[in-house]
């Protein structure tokens, strides 16, 4: 995982501040939780580290590297977004390798990687079913596990996670730096 400096970050659409001035350091391995209203710009400042959202000016610094105008495939983070994105016709192990056998990851390391989080999120017993089958919770580990078996430097969630036991979350696995 790599540290997160966010310097001044900000971002506007036309002439509405929707981010205004954030300043923050999250170091390697910390796990922090932003906590607002609706409409306070979480969301938006997840997408600007992710790179989906063009920063409108400040600085993002990922292992001490701005890379605020790097295009997000090139910035090594991953999201799990709210709806958990995950391919209802895939299995569980399909949906955590689907990205690394698309960036032609050995077949070894998709092994090694997906047992990891696999073990860690404790899903090791679903990988051959289905989202279908799976609970709200369990659906949420998976699309954690799959951020997690990418091995970003980053890994972050939109909106909060409720369901799944608290025990078999570390905090490496909801926000790693």
């Amino acid at each position: 995982m790599a540290a997160i400096e966010l310097i001044d970050l900000k971002k506007n659409y036309g002439a509405v501040p929707a981010v205004k001035g954030i300043n923050l350091s999250v170091a390697d391995g910390e796990m922090i939780v932003l906590v607002g209203p609706s409409g306070c710009g979480k969301s938006t400042l997840l997408r600007m580290i992710a790179g989906l959202e063009a920063i409108s000016s400040g600085h993002l610094r990922i292992a001490g590297n701005d890379v605020g105008h790097v295009d997000p495939a090139d910035r090594n983070i991953a999201m799990v977004f709210q709806n958990y994105a995950l391919y209802p016709h895939m299995t569980v192990r399909q949906n955590l390798e689907y990205g690394l056998k698309n960036r032609r990851v050995p077949c070894d390391e998709i092994d090694r990687r997906i047992a990891n989080a696999a073990g860690i999120l404790e899903i090791g017993e679903f990988l051959e079913r289905r989202p279908r089958q799976l609970s709200g919770g369990q659906r949420q580990r998976v699309a954690m596990g799959r951020a997690a078996a990418g091995s970003s430097r980053s890994a972050r969630r939109s909106r909060s996670i409720a369901a799944p036991k608290p025990s078999s979350l570390p905090a490496s696995s909801v926000l790693r730096r």
